[in-house]
């Protein structure tokens, strides 16, 4: 019997009558063909090529065995399924790129016995794998079932005709039933193979019964979400359409328009809200605009949000500040310990805002090393005006729009920190702390530097434009503070608009003050101890300063003070302290450990080659050594410890000037093209730079070529010239603290910072001698240690004082 369950037709027969029990074989990548199914195939590989050509020139008879995994562009016999399709070639067309279409008519499943030679295609040796005739009662009921299952799939698949169903229906072999329901499936290769495999017919329309279940719920799920899909369009357009209609009638009607509930409550929040001429009308257009939009669209969702933004801002509303210059001061002496002039400047300005009533129109900027104070002066502020405080953290900002804000026409875009600041507070005329402005950033995003000049320009920022509103919004009440860390980066423009008050470090009586009135009692309360339960002797928190901390300001200060209070809490928890507890300095190694730095010398010891300079950083004044060796060579200059080019610049004008005095220094006018210099400044990985070492570094020099010893007791500080000049440096103060903290007990400063000096020298601790110098020649005479044979003429505060220089009858010994 045929597979339509009748006599084998004529042509069939002629088919097997070819059969051979070897042919040529094409690996097929993601394709499956069935027994009796005509199906076009495109074949590209050379070898698949040359199969067909083997074949045509015989018998049009293949096998199609497809690959286990579609991506193996080179398959081997282990790649091709076992089971496969012997077929017949239809018809051939040469495409122009080289590839070959073909159609093929599927004869029976075969089985590949054996593959006999891969070159220059595939010939396997195969067998027919023989499918029974008779059909069984379960075959026929499994045949019933597959069919409704397929009816039920056709008319949810829109892409099947339903002529094929008629075509189905009049098949009544079950395996050329399974073969044809499948090929008409959208099956993976997998799935397809898998019942190409299935001999036993009853298991076959098992299998496929099980595909088709799945199927027609995939397919039944993807109807339900179209329906509801298309219910929701046809919703949303029937309501604009009856809104549109209802609009026009009303229209006709000369009646007023009736808002939804939630347009009415936005235009009663409009109404009742304190709004400018300019912002209300800009309000209500745009509300207008909103009532002509359907609810869902993305636009409506945009206007809603800028209402909401518009309405909530505090255009007109200010807190109420009353000044009392006293009160002022007394807060800002109870919060705060030290800090003159900082204090005096804001009492100034305060008075000035007194008599006007106004803003003076300054915005002060405190700049410090961490830790001083600069964040907890401004919330003082806010508290003496009894004002709003808000804080913007600048530090890693690159992009202008976070100061300005995005335009509405981005995807999320909300207002400018500054405005998002304002409306956080609900005021206008907060204390507003721009903090770390010195860390902006800039990329292709724009400069938010740029931005904040017209946030901080008093005649502009009346009228700041933010991106977001497209409205003018009044910052001209409010009080800008703006806190760094250095002046440098901060942009010059920047800087013109602001008023720069210097905030230096602690000295150590500041630092125990600070202690003693105010982080003692935070953190006894931070810790949960009473006043009194823990106290600090004087001597353990000078100990405290000096060995367990190592900055300008006081924050690591705090720390070590609470990990003393935490311990000693642990012990009261445990019941083995007692209910007052001393500290005193040797209970520091138990709370605290070993000390972390060393407070004293430098050097233990005069040394030659090692001058002590003073530095100014970030974190405050440091010193630090700079060491220099000669050795026999060609004159060659090294400079090492991460210098930056400045520094590089003042090393070698320094070398110039010692060069220049050689003479003096009875050294041989070509000594330098015998030696090779090496100049090193230890912490090599930390970065240094600035023209201040310029002296250091040319004492250094001098006292390695003539071998005298610089005094260990003595740092300095000064840029020099090549004509010897001593030139004013900056960060006087930080500088001289770290000198009095690591126990030098004379400085040596340019004589043009001597003002600088006499504002600061109240602040200073005593112990320290200060010697002002005009010219390089005076700072050898004060730091070398020994006196030499040769005199030279020095001026020190207008006296003449003797260098000791070596005599020609004395030469220096270079090097050993």
């Amino acid at each position: 019997m045929s597979a339509s369950g009748k006599k084998a037709p004529k042509k069939k027969a002629e088919k097997l009558a070819k059969w051979q029990e070897t042919l040529p074989l094409i690996p097929l990548r993601n394709m499956v063909v069935f027994p009796q199914m005509i199906v076009p195939l495109f074949v590209g590989r050379s070898r698949s090529i040359k199969a067909l050509e083997e074949t045509l020139a015989k018998e049009k008879l293949l096998v199609f065995g497809t690959q286990k995994k579609e991506e193996e562009e080179d398959p081997t016999p282990r790649d091709i399924c076992e089971i496969g399709t012997l077929a017949e070639i239809v018809q051939l067309v040469a495409l122009p790129d080289g590839s070959t279409k073909i159609l093929v008519e599927g004869i029976c499943r075969v089985r590949i016995e054996k593959y006999l030679s891969d070159s220059p295609y595939f010939q396997v040796a195969l067998s027919r794998i023989m499918e029974p005739e008779e059909v069984s009662l379960e075959a026929e009921a499994l045949i019933k079932r597959v069919i409704k299952q397929f009816d039920e799939y056709v008319k949810l698949n829109r892409r099947i005709p339903a002529e094929t169903l008629m075509s189905i229906v009049n098949i009544d072999n079950p395996s050329r039933l399974a073969d044809l329901i499948a090929s008409y499936l959208t099956l993976k290769v997998e799935e397809k193979q898998t019942i190409l495999e299935a001999i036993n017919v009853e298991k076959r329309l098992k299998y496929l019964s099980e595909i088709l279940n799945k199927e027609i719920g995939v397919l039944a799920v993807e109807k339900d979400l179209q329906g509801k899909v298309r219910k929701q369009i046809e919703k949303v357009q029937k309501e604009y359409y009856l809104k549109e209609k209802l609009r026009a009638i009303k229209e006709e009607l000369g009646e007023e328009e009736f808002d939804e509930p939630e347009l009415e409550e936005c235009r009663q929040k409009i109404k009742k809200a304190k709004l400018p001429p300019v912002v209300r009308e800009k309000a209500n257009k745009e509300l207008k605009r909103l009532s002509q939009m359907p609810p869902l669209s993305a636009e409506s969702s945009v206007i809603r949000t800028y209402l909401d933004w518009l309405i909530e801002l505090p255009w007109k509303k200010k807190s109420q500040s009353k000044i009392d210059i006293k009160q002022v001061e007394a807060i800002l002496n109870a919060e705060h310990y030290g800090l003159e002039k900082v204090k005096e400047r804001i009492l100034e300005y305060f008075a000035v805002l007194k008599l006007t009533g106004k803003l003076g129109g300054t915005i002060l900027c405190l700049v410090g090393p961490p830790g001083v104070g600069k964040t907890s002066v401004a919330r003082s502020i806010a508290n003496a005006m009894k004002r709003q405080f808000t804080r913007v953290a600048l530090g890693g900002v690159r992009d202008e729009a976070e100061i300005r804000g995005h335009r509405r026409t981005y995807v999320g875009s909300l207002p400018g920190r500054i405005i998002q600041s304002i409306h956080k507070v609900k005021v206008n005329n907060p204390v507003f702390l721009l903090d770390e402005v010195d860390k902006l950033g800039t990329d292709f995003h724009g400069n938010p530097s740029s931005a904040l000049l017209e946030v901080l320009d008093p005649e502009m920022n009346k009228d700041f434009s933010d991106h977001y509103l497209e409205l003018a919004f009044d910052l001209s009440d409010v009080f800008f503070i703006a806190t760094a860390n250095t002046r440098e980066p901060i942009p010059r423009p920047l800087q013109d608009r602001m008023e720069i008050i210097e905030m230096s470090g602690y000295t150590e009586q500041e630092k125990m003050g600070i202690t003693k009135g105010y982080l003692l009692t935070k953190e006894l309360a931070r810790n949960g101890l009473k006043k009194g339960q823990v106290e600090f002797a004087d001597k353990a928190l000078l100990l405290i300063i000096q060995e367990y901390t190592r900055e300008a300001g006081v924050r690591n200060l705090e720390r070590e003070i609470a990990k003393v209070l935490r311990k000693i809490a642990t012990k009261i928890v445990r019941g083995k302290a007692p209910k007052k507890i001393v500290i005193s300095q040797g209970d520091l190694v138990e709370y605290l450990g070993a000390p972390k730095f060393r407070i004293g010398l430098a050097e233990e010891k005069d040394q030659i080659g090692t001058a002590m300079g003073l530095a100014w950083t970030e974190m405050g004044g440091e010193i630090i050594p700079i060491e220099v060796t000669v050795f026999p060579g060609k004159g060659n200059l090294t400079l090492t410890g991460q210098m930056g080019e400045v520094m590089q610049e003042s090393a070698k004008a320094a070398l110039s000037f010692v060069r220049c005095l050689a003479p003096q220094l009875a050294l041989a006018k070509d000594f330098y093209q015998k030696l090779d210099i090496h100049i090193h400044i230890p912490e090599g990985a930390v970065p240094k730079d600035g023209p201040s070492a310029g002296v250091t570094m040319a004492t250094a020099l001098a006292s390695v070529l003539t071998k005298v010893p610089v005094r260990r007791e003595v740092a300095m500080t000064g840029e020099i010239t090549l004509h010897g000049k001593v030139l004013p440096i900056g960060g006087l103060k930080e500088k001289l603290l770290a000198a009095k903290r690591a126990g030098i007990t004379e400085a040596i400063i340019p004589l043009d910072n001597k003002k600088d000096y006499e504002e600061i020298k109240n602040e200073l601790p005593p112990g320290l001698t200060i010697n002002f110098v005009k010219e390089a020649t005076e700072v050898l005479a004060i730091a070398l240690s020994q006196p030499l044979l040769q005199k030279v003429k020095a001026k020190k505060s207008g006296e003449t004082v003797p260098i000791y220089l070596p005599g020609p009858d004395e030469p220096p010994q270079l090097y050993a």
